[in-house]
């Protein structure tokens, strides 16, 4: 697992120049990269958040002219992205921070808010989006190896996932229980897993439909 305190990417919006400074200089004295905008417009018109392989995340202001937090929360969902979004409120300001988490934001702080809160959020919302990161990579490797299964393969896999015996997989099949074994030997190598658990669990993180194609 790669450190995301120094790999991240961290846009701070603002358009508090005292505050986004502030935010800067704390975020990049922690070992992070920091990226300033000083207003919502100026951040989507920068193209971001762009494809990005980093693990990186998003602190904004939710009362901002022009276009404010909710508005670029509405603008990034309708973009697909995946990037955590942690919303700055201020006192009194619940039913937006409420509004902000059901729009996908990963959390939300009151100010005025302390140098750990501030810390500890971005750490947690670094922490889950590497994990994200790391579980869709491995989906994807798990798809291309069921991709290269053979027909055969492929039906002995789904009757494994389905919990079926060999023996049974043999009458379903119409094949004998020792060709059961072979293929299914073939299907742990191909999908480089080290046992049956293993196996199915990569396949059901494909999303793979048990049952005899």
């Amino acid at each position: 697992m790669t450190d995301a305190r120094v790999s991240a990417v961290i846009h701070v919006i603002d358009d508090d120049e005292a505050v986004r400074q502030s935010l800067v200089f704390l975020l990049a004295t922690a070992g992070h990269t920091v990226l300033e905008h000083p207003s919502a417009r100026h951040f989507v018109e920068a193209g971001l958040p762009a494809a990005d392989p980093t693990i990186s995340c998003i602190i904004t202001d939710v009362r901002m002219p022009d276009m404010t937090g909710i508005d670029l929360l509405h603008h990034l969902k309708d973009k697909g992205s995946t990037v955590p979004v942690i919303v700055v409120t201020g006192h009194g300001d619940v039913p937006l921070a409420v509004e902000a988490m059901k729009l996908g934001a990963a959390d939300f702080l009151e100010k005025p808010f302390d140098d750990v809160a501030i810390l500890d959020t971005v750490k947690s919302a670094l922490s889950r989006r590497e994990k994200a990161h790391q579980h869709d990579a491995l989906r994807e490797q798990v798809t291309e190896r069921i991709a290269a299964l053979s027909q055969r393969e492929r039906q002995v896999l789904e009757c494994l996932v389905a919990g079926q015996a060999n023996k049974t997989i043999a009458y379903e099949l119409g094949i004998s229980p020792r060709t059961v074994e072979v293929y299914r030997a073939n299907v742990m190598t191909k999908m480089k897993a080290q046992s049956l658990s293993e196996l199915v669990r990569m396949a059901l993180l494909a999303g793979l439909t048990p049952g005899v194609a």
